[in-house]
């Protein structure tokens, strides 16, 4: 399986940047107050809100908002024609884990899903773009494994029963546009903006 493209990482990227978890709840009322809740969603769905300050749509005018930003940028949507296709986005603050335990061994299974630990939560993450270090029991492994595109860890042998699983990699979220429309503004000659830029992320397991 082949990784989707990513999102370009470009110098005019402004403040304030948003992120927003989302669950899907079933809440059932009583009349005595009582309510019976069920949580659809295992893990949540990440939204993002991006805005970009300054877009160059030349080579040399606004050097500091990179060349030809604008059409890096709107070229990127249109390939992606809205919300029909998927990207992979690094977000700066929450894309690697080092040493991260994220299974336990059975003696059977030998597929796993790469997962990281924000606060005291447990996810699996969207795609893995490294691995530098898997552990079986607090023992790195040097073979004997193979990363399964998007985030899946393969061992070709079932690791014992027991044995903790963990491993020291890098990912990134695979997402979509959340609209099927965008609006640039152009404020200055060559110089233009994108006040948001929403996306969502998608599953991949």
């Amino acid at each position: 399986m082949s990784a989707p493209p990513s999102l370009p990482t470009l110098p005019g990227q402004g403040w304030s940047v948003h992120k927003t978890p989302l669950f899907s709840t079933l809440v059932a009322s009583h009349v005595s107050g009582r309510e019976v809740r069920d949580a659809l969603y295992q893990n949540p769905i990440w939204r993002f809100e991006l805005t970009f300050d300054a877009l160059g749509s030349d080579a040399a005018s606004y050097p500091g908002a990179g060349a030809q930003s604008l059409q890096s940028l709107m070229g990127f949507y249109l390939q992606c024609r809205g919300q029909c296709g998927t990207f992979l986005y690094t977000d700066p603050a929450d894309n690697a884990a080092v040493n991260q335990v994220f299974a336990t061994g059975d003696g059977a299974t030998t597929a796993f899903l790469f997962s990281r630990s924000l606060g005291g939560f447990l996810e699996p993450v969207g795609w893995v773009t490294n691995v530098s270090q898997v552990t079986v029991g607090g023992v790195a492994q040097s073979s004997g494994w193979s990363l399964n595109a998007p985030n899946s860890l393969v061992f070709t042998t079932p690791p014992s029963s027991s044995a903790l699983i963990g491993a020291s990699f890098s990912y990134a979220f695979q997402c979509r546009f959340e609209d099927d429309s965008i609006d640039f503004e152009q404020f200055m000659q060559n110089l233009w903006r994108l006040d948001s830029l929403k996306f969502r992320s998608v599953r991949t397991s």
